[in-house]
């Protein structure tokens, strides 16, 4: 099949992505057909092909990227000394991250439903070693006695979901800025988990 004319592969192929992402964002997964995509990326569907498997890898594409970014930017954090500090770090960072991401954010929990088995596994696997950083910092705080948490898989799991749902209601320009809610945010985490 001849490319579309002005098509080029390091400008359609990101297109592609974006207009996925937006898309599923939007309308959910199942909702999207490939000749969507095509019509809003401005190529005909049979050459979306030419940058995707198919839709599937798409959607895998598109959380695999949010899930290594994330774990880009968390390797780059200072990482400080103590598990307050420590928790303090994590609690400002994930909702610096994630509310710069919403429709990333949205469907990297909303759509885990719609991946394959084997490519939920490597989402589950690159998920859970995220999780996991926020799990052993409770612990440890717990250990020398700063936190008390009853159960930390179930702590971690719960705060994740508060500082996530901070994309479901923030928008810049809004009563509150980002930094007036991290502290917030902050605050609540910090009275949760202290002994």
């Amino acid at each position: 099949m001849a490319r579309t004319q002005g098509s080029h592969s390091d400008i359609t192929g990101p297109r592609v992505r974006a207009a996925a992402l937006r898309l599923f964002s939007k309308h959910g997964y199942a909702a999207v057909s490939m000749r969507q995509i095509a019509r809003e990326v401005g190529v005909q569907a049979g050459a979306l092909y030419n940058y995707t498997p198919d839709k599937q890898s798409l959607l895998f594409r598109l959380m695999q990227t949010h899930m290594s970014e994330l774990a880009e930017a968390r390797a780059s954090e200072p990482v400080p000394e103590g598990a307050y500090a420590k928790l303090e770090g994590f609690t400002r960072f994930h909702i610096r991250f994630h509310s710069a991401r919403p429709e990333e954010v949205f469907i990297a929990y909303m759509e885990l439903r719609n991946l394959t088995e084997e490519n939920f596994a490597i989402i589950e696997e690159m998920r859970r070693r995220y999780e996991d950083e926020l799990e052993s910092i409770l612990k440890a705080g717990v250990e020398v006695g700063d936190f008390d948490v009853p159960d930390t898989k179930v702590a971690t799991m719960a705060l994740i979901a508060m500082l996530t749902g901070v994309n479901t209601w923030f928008r810049e320009g809004g009563r509150l800025s980002l930094k007036e809610v991290e502290q917030i945010y902050w605050d609540m985490v910090r009275k949760a988990v202290l002994a």
